[in-house]
């Protein structure tokens, strides 16, 4: 049995004592271990909501970051001051590169804020474009490299070119893939490389059937026409699995699935516990 937990999110279910902020940090526990993907943005809410879980820190086995943005990585130090020292840090090869946003005429530092020698001395880096098996069952999707449609972009996204400016890649955006008795369980943390092209790779790379897909799917600004081919390739190339967005998606695409699936689309707050079998 594969438990997933949302400690981070934009919202918390009404009614409890759990926190939320802008951002994203997820908690897996299987029967080989436990991972934490992605961190959030201050670590306060991450930790303090960690204790109403009643999880501790120094029993994570391995950290994962879906990619460098501060709303995924911002928390990562204070993590690391309760996790055991040297665990292993599952990231993209790109994870260090100076990544901005545009503000007027302003460019605002969005990227990770540990350096990489603060990292090294708390964590065993494993950086990799490639798939990685972290816990048995629990992969990295690596990079997403063919992306024939539509990514997760925003036009204030920039990285360094020279003396100038080009529009961010985000080749360091990968996702978690949980092998299940059931099939593939897609775990996104922003989903910049495209939701349909992060699926079509999980498609190609793993067996089974994909089952459940949660998390940021960046489909905040997407038009009508991508929802609808969104809408359309989930229902005939995928049957359909339960959806749970969160984080980035935007209320548009919560409207559109939840027209088109019913209650195959759930919401997925701080609060959060998924279970698969």
């Amino acid at each position: 049995m594969i438990q997933v937990r949302c400690l981070v999110e934009n919202s918390a279910k009404h009614s409890t004592p759990l926190w939320g902020e802008h951002g994203l940090a997820w908690h897996i526990q299987t029967p080989h271990g436990q991972l934490l993907f992605d961190t959030g943005q201050s670590g306060d809410v991450l930790l303090h909501n960690a204790v109403l879980f009643g999880l501790d820190l120094a029993q994570i086995d391995a950290l994962a970051i879906s990619h460098a943005h501060y709303d995924h990585t911002g928390g990562l130090s204070k993590v690391l001051e309760g996790t055991r020292p040297g665990i292993p840090l599952h990231a993209h090869a790109d994870l260090f590169r100076e990544r901005f946003s545009k503000q007027g005429d302003a460019y605002k530092s969005i990227g990770l804020r540990s350096s990489r020698a603060a990292l090294e001395s708390h964590v065993e880096l494993r950086l990799s474009t490639e798939p990685v098996e972290i816990l048995p069952g629990v992969w990295t999707t690596g990079e997403i490299t063919e992306r024939a449609t539509f990514e997760g972009r925003s036009p204030s996204h920039l990285i360094r070119a020279g003396e100038g400016w080009r529009p961010d890649p985000y080749r360091d955006d990968l996702s978690l893939v949980l092998q299940t008795a059931a099939g593939l369980v897609v775990l996104l943390g922003c989903g910049h490389a495209g939701l349909l092209n992060i699926l079509a790779q999980v498609r190609a790379q793993f067996e089974g059937d994909i089952i459940a897909i949660a998390g940021g799917t960046h489909l905040t600004s997407a038009t009508g026409l991508l929802l609808q081919q969104v809408v359309e390739t989930l229902a005939a190339t995928y049957g359909t699995p339960a959806i749970y967005p969160n984080h980035c998606s935007g209320y548009h695409a919560w409207m559109t699935l939840t027209a088109a699936f019913g209650d195959r689309v759930q919401p997925c707050p701080v609060g959060t516990e998924l279970t698969f079998a």
